[in-house]
Parts: structure tokens; C-alpha cells; sequence
């Protein structure tokens, strides 16, 4: 093959990183570096050799191999962490190297000196599945090797690896058991021989074996396939894109989803918080999650430059947490990590997550002060399991039911009882009471709304540094007609995140209540290009605007989205009645006031009076007069 050619062969790929590599590389960096050296020139060589293995390439930290057959390969993996936990228990715990392993046989692309392909990529997502000090195999493995290494196998069931469109049989190499007279998997139901071509008159087995901050990603791995700035759907913006996508959960325990969801959240709002970043709103980048879409898609829908990718276990006081950063108009991987840390370290490794990022995509301005460290992480509880209960609280809120109100509201209760100083979770539950109150989910709306005003003075009297806290009290404000104390509170949270969409596009409609709706339809519009794939109450909120500043047709055009993304909610109806009917086509309105009224049939204008915090009588009138033209009753 020419040094230039292409080939493409089917081996049997072995990945394997160093557990808290960062950890060790932060105590004594020096040190770790030698130790791996040492491990390359008098562990991994020698036992290659002796398997009948020869080292390829180094790569940063990481080694790649050949081998003869699929057998040496397991092994040597067999034998490398056994002689790692014996070196191990004379080495002091926080100076420890410890591997994991993943193993696959699949094809690989030669180009040159780069070895890559999806093979590859496999053997490096089964690695991060494994155990410390332990091995994950493939299926394909495991039916070469079950009858001939003298090792058991516990089968782990079919799995979905990132970036990998099938599921993958994974099975865990018990390496402390002999091997058992029958099969370890009850679920495979037959065995099948798997014929290999041979190459060069032999069986070829690639081996690789990393260690380090950059082995969750792998960088012999295939570059993304670039996005065109030219095909995306905005425009860049003149400074750092980024799209946080959902960290997936590698627990296999759906009921675990809250956990990485918010993890996913706190990263974007850190990195919302820092002002010279665009980042692209939870809503949009959450509707990704579950999907296989490449990075090039998602970077040219969203329009934006970077994208980040991660994932999370959690294993009774553990976490593992993954993450990538990927340039996606060049498809160069920037920067990987993996992190095993004890539970109560989790806000740490999301606070290092956060700073590795802004500090890469900003470059040297991207160094951060320890103030500007502390504005962009926030206050953390002091109890974990209180900060699991708003996580799993949200995910329910978030719902927008009465039912899941209630529901929230029992567990936010629980944080505040776990950790009385929590300002997040006086915050949200300002929310619960809020909604009590506009959506009249509450059977005594006015004791819901002054519960909304004391919870949400208290997370502000807690923590200065929280969003959601000054959110919830500039709504209160304005619907207690305070628009001044209203104003300071929405400007404190845009100080704070002024990347917060939803933040952004909620200060519109209170621009809209204040009389000043130009400024509003500006704010919503910047909203909605930080959060391309908007909820329906965006639509409806420009269009109420648009509305207010005499913009009919363009409000007939965003009203009508809001209903189309909503299946018509009622309130749209009512807003677009007035608006029909400000355009002169009076039976159009009516129809809609009509459809208003078929699940609000005791609804009047007195009502809109009553409830409607606009700070302009003159509004207030305009508003009614286009519900009266459109058969609104007084």
C-alpha cells in the first residue's frame, strides 16, 4: 500500500484510558507523564511483543497496536490490567493509574499515517463503559474468544453508544472468574464462526491503548464532516457559537434521564452567563436528544460554530461525565475530557467543563478572573439530594400542566426542607405559585400570587447570582403594577444570563405590559435566533406586540404560527381575534373569539381589565376595542 493510499481492512480495535486522569495530571503533571512513559517502554511494549503485537503509533498519550489474532488481544488486555492492580496496591491511592478497556472487531480506514474508522469508534465508546481496572467487549469479540481465554463474560445487554446508528451487544470480561463450562450469555441462542479475510498472510489484530484527558474522544478518530457556513440557516454571529446538545445517559436507567438533562442545563447556563459567547437555548438543542443527527446538520440549523457533546453515569457515589468539543466548519475536535468523580464533586467537574470551554473557543481572553469564575458558576447547594430534587422537579414543571404543577411544587418543598439556602429552590417554587396564578390552576389565586412574591424576595435575599430568582420577581413586580422594581428585576437577570432566551423573550412581553412594544418585538426576535426551534409562546408573544405597535399583519402572521405550534391555545385565539378585527375582516375575528369561548364561555372583557398589568390605559384600550369589534362580550 502507498504511504498515501487508502486501505481498508477489518481488525480487532482495544481502547483504553487512564480513570481521573485529570485528577493526577492536577497533583503532579510531571509525574503522571513519566509514569505512562514508563508504562509504554516496560509494560505495554514487552507484553505486545511477547503476543505477538508491535506498537504502530503513538498518539499524544495514547499507543496503537497490531496483533495476531483477536485471542492475544484479550489477552494481553487480561494481562495488562491484572499487572496494573498489582502495581496498584503498592502505589498510594491518589498516585493509582488505573485503565479501562473496550475491545471490538470492525473495519478501519488506512490513509497515510491516520488510522480510523467505525470500528474504532466502537471499541472507544465500549471503553467508556467499562468499570475501572475492567474491559467491555463487543459481541463480535465475544464470540471469538469466549471458549478460548480461559475468562467468564457478563452479558450487559444491547446498548446505544453515541454516534453509533445500531446497538451494540456489550459484555463485561469477569476478570477475577474462571471461565464457566457454559455460555455466560443465556441470550444468545446460537453460536456463529465469523470468517475474517486475511492480510499479508495473516490475521491482523489493531490494538489501541490511551491514556489521558483527550481518550473519551480519541484522537485518531475521523474529523465530523465540516458544516458549510453558506447552507446555515442564520447567519454566524460575530462572536463564539456554541450548542450545548444533551448529555446522554449511560446508566441505563431511564428513571435517571432528570439527572443528565440538568447537568446538560447547568453547563448552558454557565456558559450563557459569560457575554462575549452566543449560546443556543436548551429548547433548541434539547429537541436533538435521542436522535442520531450529525454535527454538521445540527451546526447548520442552529447556526452556529461549536458544538459540544457529552455524557453521564451515575453509580451509587460516582459520576462519569464525558465531554467533547467539536469546531464544526472545520470538523476538528478541540478538546475531550472524562471525569470520574465522587457524586459530591459533580458541580466541580460541570464548573471545570464550563472554564475548559470558554477559555478554548475565547482563546486568550478566554481566561477567566476569579470573579467572573464565581458569576459564571453561581451559588451550589450545599446538599446534593436537595439539588436532585429541583432537577427532578423542573423536569416535571416543565410540563405546564395543573397536575405537574402540583407535583413540582412536593418536591421543591422537599429541597427547601434538605437545604433551607438553596435560592434555586425558592426560585422555582415562585414559579409553581406564579402559574397558580396567571393560568388560575389554584383554587385561591391571590394566596398563590403573594406565596410567588415571598418565595422569589427570598431566592433573591439567598443568591444575588440567580436568574430564575429576579426572573420570577420582575414578573411578580409586574403584576403587582410595580414597573420600575419590575424593570430592575428583568435587567438583573439579563445582567446575569443575557443569553437566557426564554429569559429574553419573557422581558418582550414585559416591555409590551410597559408600553413600549417596539423594544419588545426586538427582544423576542433576538430570543427566537438564540433559540431557533422556539416554543409556541414566542409566536404568540411578538405577535401581541406587533399587535400593540399597530403592526397587524405581520401580528395575524405570528399569531397564526403560535396556534399552528400549539393546536390552538385559547389565549392566542383572543389576540388574534383583536387583530382580525383590526384588519376589517370581522367574521374571521369572531370565528375566533368564538373558538375562545368554547373553553372560556363565562370570559368578558372585565376579565382583561382585571388581569392584564398594562402600564398604559391607552394599551389597555387599544387592546379592547380590537376584542369588541371582534364580538368579545363586556
Amino acid at each position: 500500500m502507498s504511504k498515501k493510499g487508502v486501505d481498508r481492512r477489518l481488525t480487532t480495535i482495544l481502547a483504553a484510558d487512564v480513570v481521573g486522569y485529570s485528577r493526577l495530571m492536577a497533583a503532579d503533571e510531571a509525574g503522571t507523564l513519566a509514569q505512562l512513559k514508563t508504562h509504554r517502554k516496560e509494560l505495554f511494549e514487552p507484553k505486545a511483543t511477547e503476543y505477538h503485537g508491535r506498537v504502530v503509533k503513538l498518539v499524544g498519550d495514547g499507543t496503537l497496536m497490531e496483533f495476531g489474532s483477536v485471542v492475544d488481544a484479550v489477552h494481553f488486555a487480561a494481562d495488562v490490567q491484572r499487572m496494573m492492580a498489582e502495581r496498584n496496591a503498592k502505589v498510594p491511592e491518589d498516585r493509582r493509574i488505573t485503565y479501562r478497556i473496550g475491545i471490538n472487531i470492525g473495519d478501519i480506514i488506512v490513509e497515510g499515517d491516520d488510522i480510523y474508522g467505525n470500528g474504532v469508534n466502537i471499541a472507544a465508546r465500549l471503553e467508556g463503559l467499562a468499570e475501572p481496572g475492567g474491559i467491555c467487549v463487543a459481541r463480535n469479540v465475544y464470540n471469538q474468544v469466549e471458549t478460548k481465554v480461559g475468562l467468564s463474560f457478563e452479558d450487559l445487554g444491547e446498548r446505544e453508544l453515541k454516534n453509533i446508528p445500531k446497538q451494540v451487544q456489550v459484555f463485561r470480561v469477569l476478570l477475577g472468574s474462571p471461565a464457566r463450562d457454559s455460555a455466560a450469555v443465556p441470550t444468545v441462542k446460537a453460536k456463529r464462526t465469523l470468517r475474517w479475510p486475511m492480510f499479508a498472510g495473516s490475521f491482523i489484530v489493531l490494538m489501541i491503548v490511551a491514556a489521558g484527558t483527550t481518550l473519551w474522544l480519541k484522537p485518531w478518530e475521523p474529523r465530523v464532516e465540516p458544516a458549510s457556513v453558506e447552507d446555515m440557516a442564520f447567519p454566524l454571529p460575530d462572536k463564539p457559537s456554541i450548542a450545548v446538545l444533551p448529555f446522554t445517559n449511560m446508566s441505563g436507567d431511564p428513571d435517571q434521564e432528570y439527572f443528565a438533562d440538568g447537568l446538560t442545563e447547568d453547563v448552558i447556563t454557565g456558559l450563557s452567563r459569560f457575554p462575549d459567547l452566543f449560546v443556543v437555548a436548551r429548547n433548541s438543542t434539547f429537541s436533538y436528544k435521542g436522535q442520531q443527527v450529525p454535527v454538521k446538520q445540527i451546526a447548520e440549523e442552529l447556526g452556529v460554530r461549536y458544538v459540544l457533546e457529552g455524557s453521564v453515569q451515575m453509580a451509587g457515589g460516582t459520576v462519569r461525565m464525558t465531554a467533547q468539543l467539536i469546531d464544526a466548519t472545520t470538523g476538528h475536535h478541540l478538546w475531550a475530557e472524562s471525569y470520574d468523580r465522587n457524586l459530591t464533586d459533580v458541580f466541580a467537574v460541570r464548573d471545570e467543563v464550563t472554564q475548559t470551554i470558554i477559555a478554548t473557543v475565547m482563546g486568550d481572553t478566554g481566561q477567566l478572573t476569579r470573579a467572573e469564575i464565581e458569576r459564571v458558576s453561581g451559588k451550589d447547594p450545599e446538599n446534593l439530594q436537595a439539588y436532585e430534587m429541583v432537577l427532578k422537579g423542573v423536569d416535571i414543571w416543565l410540563r405546564f400542566t395543573p397536575e405537574a404543577n402540583r407535583e413540582a411544587a412536593v418536591l421543591f418543598d422537599k429541597a427547601i426542607a434538605l437545604d433551607p439556602g438553596y435560592a434555586r429552590a425558592y426560585a422555582v417554587l415562585a414559579w409553581v405559585h406564579l402559574n397558580d396564578y396567571r393560568y388560575l390552576w389554584s383554587e385561591d389565586p391571590q394566596r398563590s400570587f403573594a406565596l410567588a412574591y415571598d418565595m422569589a424576595r427570598k431566592s433573591v435575599a439567598l443568591d444575588n447570582t440567580d436568574d430564575w430568582s429576579h426572573w420570577a420577581l420582575g414578573v411578580v413586580h409586574l403584576y403587582r403594577r410595580e414597573y420600575g422594581q419590575a424593570e430592575i428585576a428583568y435587567r438583573r437577570a439579563i445582567e446575569i444570563n443575557p443569553n437566557y432566551a426564554d429569559l429574553l423573550a419573557h422581558t418582550g412581553l414585559f416591555l409590551t405590559f410597559a408600553g413600549k412594544p417596539e423594544e419588545g418585538i426586538d427582544q423576542i426576535k433576538t430570543a427566537m435566533r438564540l433559540n431557533p426551534h422556539y416554543g409556541a409562546w414566542y409566536p404568540s408573544e411578538l405577535g401581541f406586540a406587533q399587535y400593540l405597535a399597530g403592526q397587524y399583519e405581520p401580528a395575524a402572521m405570528s399569531l397564526t404560527e403560535a396556534i399552528d405550534r400549539n393546536q390552538g391555545s385559547p389565549w392566542d385565539h383572543l389576540r388574534l381575534a383583536a387583530t382580525y378585527a383590526r384588519l376589517g375582516r370581522i367574521d374571521q375575528a369572531r370565528d375566533e373569539v368564538n373558538l375562545f369561548l368554547e373553553t372560556n364561555p363565562e370570559f368578558s372583557i372585565s376579565e382583561i381589565k382585571r388581569n392584564l398589568p398594562f402600564k398604559n390605559p391607552i394599551d389597555l384600550e387599544v387592546y379592547l376595542e380590537g376584542l369588541r369589534l371582534a364580538g368579545l362580550p363586556e
